[in-house]
């Protein structure tokens, strides 16, 4: 796949950059250029990611970098079976638990939610540093929400990083969260206050709060450079003015008289 010749591999992270040294030099650099082709386009086009990670795990299947890019490539295509796979194989490699959440989710798209939650409870997630536990608390709300258990859902989110006032990078997430499972169990009022207090929390917009806080609201958007358009989907012609109208009638009142006159 092509490569934009601004793309030097330089702009990998230096723990991958280490990873790569155990590779000759110029095979190194090829995988660092598609791993940044990866991390470039996962969220804007997860089609073109995935199709950098083959090639990088193509070139150096044995680096644990190289199978955690493979993984997140596969997840953002919602290939989970696949992004399972590779994030196993990094974890094997480093002994690293930090994909421990990311693999749960996978459970949960692969529709096993009851692996999800066995895993949540499992001894690995003592050992996941605080945004971890967050993304295991979020991954096993969601699991019981799959199982349909709502209220189960709601208290699982319940915790100290839900009542902080401090934001941190997963607050906004959490918050939203916790809002969404309310609104879910017909806890309106209670989810408009938590879709707000996301707002607050979501200064890079990485949640869609705003909108579901309007949308409680009720205030609609509307586009006012938009042309109206008739049922049939076609647009509309200008309503003619009353002047216009007026005109035209006196013009027709004329034309009676001078009939009658005739």
């Amino acid at each position: 796949m092509p490569i934009p010749e601004d793309v030097t591999g330089d702009e990998i992270d230096k723990d991958v950059r280490q990873e790569l040294q155990s590779l000759p030099k110029t095979l190194a650099e090829d995988v660092a250029r598609n791993l940044v082709m990866v991390a470039r386009l996962l969220d804007e086009d997860p089609e073109g990611a995935y199709g950098y990670s083959r090639v990088a795990l193509r070139l150096a299947s044995r680096v644990a970098a190289v199978r955690e890019a493979a993984g997140f490539a596969a997840y953002a295509n919602q290939k989970y079976g696949e992004a399972l796979a590779e994030f196993r194989a990094a974890k094997r490699m480093t002994g690293n638990i930090d994909l421990w959440p990311v693999m749960a989710d996978c459970e949960r798209g692969l529709g096993r939610p009851e692996k999800a939650l066995d895993m949540a409870g499992a001894p690995e997630v003592h050992k996941l540093d605080k945004a971890g536990q967050v993304e295991m608390r979020l991954v096993a709300a969601g699991a019981r929400r799959d199982m349909g258990q709502l209220d189960a859902a709601i208290v699982t989110l319940q915790s100290p990083e839900l009542a902080a006032n401090s934001v941190q990078p997963w607050t906004a997430r959490l918050r939203y969260a916790y809002a969404d499972a309310l609104l879910a169990a017909g806890r309106e009022s209670e989810a408009r206050e938590w879709f707000a207090k996301a707002v607050e929390a979501d200064r890079d917009g990485s949640t869609d709060a705003s909108d579901r806080l309007a949308e409680l609201d009720g205030v609609e958007f509307v586009d006012a450079m938009a042309e109206d358009e008739d049922e049939d989907g076609e647009v509309q012609a200008p309503a003619e003015s009353e002047a216009s109208v007026d005109k035209d009638e006196d013009e027709d009142d004329k034309d009676g008289d001078q009939d009658d006159k005739d």
